[in-house]
């Protein structure tokens, strides 16, 4: 089994114990889980004697082993997800996936300083500050909302809190795994101190009018469920991100206390976009004069536009020199290239649908 190390791990998939406690002997049994033909998991079974004294060795036993779980490392302060069954239409997972997300340092996160002190206080210090919260009698689990236009840093911001809480396991579930939402809030539970990201919640948290059927809106009352029936100690950080807060209907207004904090992520502002330059342009020597010039032509498009901008003007300096500086021809052809050759449909998908060149 493949637990994010140099080596996978050799676990045990079939297995028989005929053990004695107490003077009471039982068994216990190891199989693949099925359903429908297909294996979905691992079924454990404790056979003991139909009596009170029985009931409450498979209780214990059940019991240690949860604590075992819990104690385990394999899987503790990495990052994961479930991985759905193939043609499956009953949300079943077939294993579990390790995911590398890269590194992301402070300086890389590039947001006003609003956003950047609500982040602070509402994740990083929460953090921190848990053990005393409990002292004091308050909640240690948590809901952040982050919204605002596509490519400004939601994901990004993501990677580097995750990489500022190694201490913390990241479940990342994609909206059309909500399906599988009991799975993941088990995997939150045995591994707190955890982190649950649902990306484009607005997928499934819409104005109940415009969904299309009663399931649609079981998937959202079960997540909001989840948030809402955690126990107050339990360390858990729901992040749910969106680009279209304005779908999330009164689902969230109506149910006050599942978010706690919205935290809106704009379009970078021209402060924001010179550092933007500076941080996706590292490689290269990019002259003050072009960085105004960009700086006069990008007003209104995303982080993701400046990234990309700087890839596409460092291949324009390639086909032209590669002398490792960026000309004002290279940035001129970048900029064209993606504001004019695409039209409309290359704005929007670039994240420029607001540049007023």
């Amino acid at each position: 089994v493949n637990v994010g190390e140099e080596q996978p791990v050799r676990v045990l998939k079939t297995g028989l114990w005929l053990l004695e406690k107490e003077g009471i002997r039982f068994v216990v049994v190891l199989a693949p889980a099925g359903h429908y033909g297909r294996i979905t998991g691992v079924d454990l079974q404790v056979g003991t004697p139909n009596t009170p004294e029985g009931t409450r060795i498979a209780q214990e036993f059940f019991k240690q082993l949860e604590q075992a779980i819990q104690r385990a490392r394999s899987y503790r302060g990495k990052v994961l997800s479930l991985e759905l069954l193939e043609h499956s239409y009953t949300g079943e997972s077939k294993g579990i996936t390790v995911h590398h997300l890269r590194e992301v340092a402070r300086d890389q996160v590039i947001l006003p300083a609003a956003t950047l002190e609500l982040l602070e206080r509402n994740v990083i210090q929460f953090v921190k500050q848990r053990e005393r919260l409990s002292q004091f009698k308050q909640s240690t689990k948590k809901g952040i909302l982050f919204y605002g236009p596509p490519g400004t840093g939601k994901t990004h911001t993501i990677h580097f809190l995750s990489s500022s809480l190694p201490a913390h396991t990241t479940l990342l579930i994609s909206a059309e795994q909500v399906g599988m939402l009991d799975e993941y809030m088990t995997l939150a539970r045995l591994l707190q101190p955890s982190i649950v990201v649902l990306e484009d919640v607005d997928l499934i948290a819409r104005d109940r009018r415009s969904m299309n059927n009663s399931c649609e809106e079981l998937l959202l009352n079960k997540l909001l469920n989840e948030m809402d029936g955690l126990k107050p100690d339990a360390e858990i950080l729901f992040i749910l991100t969106t680009n279209r807060p304005e779908t999330l209907e009164a689902a969230l207004a109506s149910r006050p206390g599942r978010v706690d904090q919205a935290i809106e992520f704009p379009l970078p502002d021209t402060e924001g976009r010179r550092k933007l330059i500076c941080l996706y342009a590292e490689g290269v020597t990019v002259g003050e004069d072009i960085v105004e010039e960009v700086l006069r032509r990008t007003e209104g498009v995303s982080a993701s536009f400046i990234k990309e901008l700087m890839r596409r003007a460092v291949q324009f300096h390639l086909e032209r020199d590669g002398s490792g500086e960026i000309s004002s021809a290279d940035v001129t052809n970048a900029l064209d290239e993606m504001l004019v050759s695409g039209g409309s449909l290359n704005l929007k998908l670039l994240g420029a649908t607001g540049v007023k060149d």
